[in-house]
């Protein structure tokens, strides 16, 4: 396969994925009317047009997403036949690209990346914090690292901490408002709600041994920042549920206490997931062997 081709497919598949030829040609490094001769290049010697274009934006033709669907394949069977390669040399090496949640990612993954940057410095790393839903796959990342599920069947995952969640107000606001004795008194409460995506985060999945309940709760502060929440709950002005990873030195030192402790969320374990592959590059294995040795050495250090 000639090497232009394989460049050409990486171009087209960065194209769509970026939705511009200014952002594409921003990703590859070269000027926006490179990329737009690079396209009409492509499309006269295919003899079809890829995208169909307007003033602000494209979108693919018929023979685009066929010539996408069948770049993105290709694209994959060399990566995975680099990464098999590359998988037996001494020192992992390359790019590297990791996505993480913003309070989380900021606060505990990037110190980690610093430290891991230390002992591999042949792997190139880019890590982007966002809290919005993200595609790995089409957003060719090699891994993320969430809270939570699987959130896509084309993925692997591995556990990398048990994360319980609680329910929790400051001294002052039980003081002043009273502490609930069953779930139905949350009704009653002022709670700080945190939304995530498209979560408007005021229904609370509680549960006590076999049983599950769903709690619908109310609050008149709410926010998308996991870090702005426990700042509020800290300030006295409510209860909210958050993990244990956040809550712990708070609750140590008493700023915190637990509400209603015999009824626990459901827990929000901390995953790392990757695209399925016969085998993961040697890059990959090492950063999640990494993340897990650092996480169980730090268990109930938190």
């Amino acid at each position: 396969m000639k090497t232009d081709a394989i460049s050409e497919m990486a171009f087209f598949a960065a194209l769509a994925r970026k939705g511009s030829l200014s952002a594409a040609a921003r990703e590859l490094d070269i000027t926006p009317p490179a990329a737009t001769k690079r396209l009409a290049q492509m499309e006269q010697r295919l003899g079809v047009r890829l995208l169909n274009r307007t003033t602000r934006r494209f979108s693919l033709t018929s023979e685009g997403e066929l010539y996408l669907e069948q770049a993105q394949r290709i694209l994959a069977d060399i990566r995975d036949m680099e990464d098999a390669v590359s998988s037996h040399r001494a020192e992992p090496r390359g790019l590297l690209r990791v996505n993480a949640t913003l309070g989380f990612g900021r606060t505990t993954i990037a110190p980690l990346v610093s430290a891991f940057a230390r002992s591999y410095p042949d792997i190139e790393l880019q890590l982007q914090l966002t809290d919005r839903p993200i595609d790995l796959v089409e957003e060719a990342f090699d891994l993320g690292i969430r809270f939570g599920a699987l959130p896509d069947t084309r993925l692997s995952a591995r556990r990398i901490l048990a994360n319980k969640r609680f329910l929790c107000a400051s001294p002052s606001y039980l003081k002043r408002a009273g502490t609930p004795e069953t779930p139905e008194d949350l009704a009653r409460h002022s709670c700080i709600l945190h939304r995530q995506n498209n979560d408007p985060g005021n229904l609370w999945r509680l549960g006590r041994g076999r049983r599950e309940q769903l709690v619908k709760v109310r609050g008149a502060l709410s926010s998308n920042d996991g870090d702005v929440v426990l700042g509020w709950a800290l300030d006295g002005h409510g209860i909210l549920l958050r993990s244990e990873w956040d809550l712990a030195k708070y609750l140590a030192s008493g700023r915190l206490r637990l509400v209603l402790p015999d009824h626990a969320p459901a827990p929000a374990d901390l995953y790392v997931f990757y695209p399925s592959r016969r085998q993961l590059p040697a890059k990959v294995r090492v950063f999640i062997d990494f993340l897990i040795a650092h996480f169980n050495e730090g268990e109930g250090m938190a």
